[in-house]
């Protein structure tokens, strides 16, 4: 069993049709409401529903999670990798008791979001669950992420330093 099973609805799908999904739904309704009302106003509305929902939801995984703050991000983070491991490419590089850094250098997410032509959606339901993740950290994990595929970059930077225990 998943750390992330009981949030995923169907475990057995991956998460990248389940992003389809979502994707199918959120998309023309914010196109219609962005038509209606503009597009500042529904991204912004729209931009802190996502949020929102996303902090919470990874804050309840969490505080199910036994353990140091550290204990509870690494959990997550595997889990995470078990999940999208197939929809990207990663180069490591480095891992040790101070910090974890790799790039993501294909994104199958970010493949999907841009063809749609709706980037800051996709950065919104896949790339912002780091931040969230890493929040479970408490102060013990930090991250720093210069870029991303999803925006235009040619990888994702990410830069996780540790605490010292």
């Amino acid at each position: 069993m998943s750390t992330f099973d009981d949030y995923m609805v169907v475990p057995e799908m991956s998460l990248l049709d389940k992003t389809r999904i979502q994707a199918q739904v959120l998309v023309p309704v914010l196109r219609a409401l962005r038509a209606e009302f503009g597009k500042d106003k529904v991204d912004a509305v729209a931009r802190k529903a996502l949020r929102d929902w996303s902090r919470e939801v990874f804050a309840a995984i969490g505080a199910g999670i036994d353990g140091s703050q550290r204990r509870k991000w690494a959990t997550m983070q595997d889990a995470l990798f078990q999940v999208t491991g197939r929809e990207v490419s990663v180069e490591e590089r480095r891992h040790d008791k101070e910090a974890f850094e790799f790039d993501v250098t294909h994104c199958r997410f970010a493949e999907f979001f841009r063809a749609l032509d709706e980037p800051e959606l996709g950065a919104l339901l896949v790339c912002a669950t780091d931040i969230d993740i890493t929040a479970a950290g408490g102060g013990e994990v930090s991250l720093e992420r210069a870029q991303t595929i999803m925006n235009g970059a040619p990888s994702c930077t990410f830069r996780y330093r540790f605490a010292p225990r």
